[in-house]
């Protein structure tokens, strides 16, 4: 069922000719139902007394976060995580209340009062940072303490104190007014790998820390580990909370965890044909003549390019889906256009839909499929559609 429900800055839906945008050349679909089957799927494969963070950050992988986090809270999850004071500034805006943990680092006193102001929770990389906190959120006469979530490194060397130094971290944070000991948490390298081993290490790492922090007599805050990888992968992972995000999404974040559980993908990509016409054979396509016609064929030209996010590297590698049909794209993807073979649809008209992203009739190009040629990731194709592409909720 077809929804006026938008996701912020999107005034309809483009494929219901009622809109006055019905001509629009290009946009992002967001299935809500999928989202929210995703959510319970997810929020059913977890231990008992586990929460659900979904983790909206980066515009909710680009599907939109505030449209995302409302119908993810709507459908069992019960925390957020961004990686930003804005994107949580954006939520809380927003009228959503839900706890927000940010993931990212924060260290200004703007970063600091703004946290405060509109009750975000931060986290914690190093005894540096927790007394910048401290002494801002006194300098501000904060009236209350601020939730604070203590990241460990267990082996991602990315953000977090060491995990042997766990046990001093908490203390001082303990002792510093105006801080609340929310969490303690650290983040998996290798959760979606075949090989555990790693994981593994992580894990028990993780384990020593708290056992450390236990034997201190200090009483244990809430623990969180898993991402998407590891809260399909082992469920003695799960702790307190998981923080998933792709999973959220209808991605798995690695072909052997695809018989876990079901998910289905949220985002369609969709543009409209803009112009056919019939080329002879040795006629050159796109800039560079990178693809050159073995035969009078018809071309098609769609409105979107590597400008809205669709990546030149897949020029002459990709298909897009019409009338539910697979047909390739030739030639070089310019900023705002792209050109397909349309030879196999004969009465193609300017207007039609093209998923280039999606299901048509029994046919589906997944996230997946791009990456796989690019040799990338799902996340950075999710993540890589600009906002020039309106954000269309759907149901």
């Amino acid at each position: 069922m077809l929804s006026s429900k938008q996701i912020p800055g999107v005034a309809s839906h483009p494929e219901c000719d009622t809109y006055a945008w019905f001509s629009q050349r290009a946009w992002v679909e967001i299935d809500l139902a999928a989202l929210s089957y995703n959510v319970r799927q997810v929020a059913g494969y977890l231990s008992p007394c586990t929460k659900l963070m979904a983790v909206v950050k980066a515009d909710a992988y680009g599907h939109g976060a505030v449209t995302v986090a409302q119908t993810a809270l709507q459908s069992g999850a019960s925390w957020l995580g961004v990686a930003t004071v804005p994107e949580g500034i954006q939520l809380r805006e927003a009228g959503i209340k839900a706890p927000i943990l940010i993931l990212g680092a924060t260290h200004t006193p703007e970063q600091i009062q703004a946290i405060a102001q509109w009750q975000m929770q931060p986290t914690l990389c190093s005894p540096k940072q927790a007394l910048i906190f401290a002494d801002t959120l006194a300098a501000i006469k904060c009236d209350s303490p601020v939730p604070v979530h203590i990241k460990l490194d267990t082996g991602m060397s990315r953000l977090g104190t060491n995990w042997q130094q766990a046990g001093e971290f908490v203390q001082l944070v303990k002792r510093l007014p105006h801080l609340a000991l929310a969490s303690i948490y650290s983040h998996l390298a290798t959760a979606d790998s075949p090989d555990p081993a790693i994981m593994k290490a992580q894990h028990r790492r993780f384990q020593e820390a708290i056992a450390h922090i236990k034997g201190l007599g200090i009483e244990l805050p809430c623990l969180h580990l898993a991402n998407s990888a590891a809260t399909l992968a082992d469920s003695s992972l799960h702790y307190d909370i998981v923080r998933v995000g792709l999973a959220v999404y209808g991605l798995y974040p690695s072909t052997h965890l695809q018989n876990t559980i079901k998910l289905q993908p949220v985002l369609q990509l969709k543009a409209r044909v803009t112009q056919v016409k019939t080329i002879a054979a040795g006629t050159g396509v796109s800039y560079g003549h990178r693809f050159i016609a073995p035969r009078e064929l018809r071309l098609a030209v769609v409105g979107i390019g590597y400008a809205d996010g669709v990546p030149r590297h897949l020029s002459n590698k990709m298909q897009v889906l019409i009338r539910g049909q697979r047909v390739p794209q030739i030639g070089t993807i310019t900023m705002d256009q792209l050109m397909v073979d349309v030879t196999a649809i004969p009465d193609l008209q300017e207007g039609e839909i093209v998923t280039l992203l999606g299901e048509q009739g029994k046919e589906q190009i997944t996230a997946d499929d791009w990456a796989k040629e690019l040799n990338t990731i799902s996340w950075e194709i999710l993540c890589g559609f600009k906002h020039r592409l309106p954000r269309v909720a759907v149901m």
